[in-house]
């Protein structure tokens, strides 16, 4: 039920396409493991956005905590109370299902009212990532190509590395280089994704 904490970041970021390695300076040769996720959250950009929306959102998030707050002293007895009925010997299973129902219109409701405060929060945060995210294919390339990389595989995938093959540090220092910072003032008419569906889009030919 903790809207707060699904505001925290949890988008997925998938690995760019790699691109041919070119010659250069390498302190990593062949294979290397980097987490995009960790690389985006590393960035500058990212941890300045999220300060400005911190700030710039700050009655919407101290709303949304008063909100939690007052909901979980609310539910707890409830839940509580519906914990011992059923426990107890005999269990009427009609008032038990009413006592579920109630809990779970109760929490459903208050997770609408916290969506709703938070929609702004939510959006900023997706406009921001959005922003970085787009610039991380370009970032990724850059280091594979600086380091001279035939193959880059996320940590989940990998048994063992040593820390000179993780080049998530370098993916977040070339983030800061092509995308210093980010806008969290959100056009009216964005919706999440939109430019990458932009981007999927073929180009239209004329006959």
């Amino acid at each position: 039920m903790s809207m707060i904490h699904k505001l925290m970041f949890a988008a997925a970021v998938a690995m760019p396409a790699m691109v041919a390695a070119a010659p250069a300076q390498a302190q990593v040769s062949g294979i290397a493991v980097a987490d995009p996720q960790a690389a985006v959250q590393q960035s500058n950009a990212w941890k300045t956005a999220v300060q400005q929306i911190q700030t710039t959102y700050a009655a919407q998030l101290s709303q949304a905590q008063s909100l939690q707050a007052s909901l979980k002293k609310e539910l707890d007895p409830l839940v509580q109370s519906f914990e011992t009925a059923r426990r107890a010997p005999n269990a009427n299973e009609a008032t038990l299902r009413t006592q579920a129902q109630t809990i779970q219109q109760k929490e459903a409701a208050g997770n609408q009212q916290l969506a709703t405060i938070t929609m702004p929060v939510q959006r900023a945060r997706s406009y921001a990532l959005e922003q970085i995210t787009a610039k991380l294919g370009d970032a990724v390339n850059a280091v594979v190509q600086r380091k001279k990389i035939s193959l880059l595989l996320q940590p989940g995938e990998v048994l063992y590395a040593s820390d000179a093959a993780n080049v998530t540090n370098d993916i977040a220092t070339e983030l800061n280089r092509v995308v210093p910072n980010v806008s969290i003032a959100v056009p009216a008419n964005w919706q999440p994704g939109q430019a990458q569906q932009q981007q999927a889009q073929p180009a239209s030919t004329g006959r």
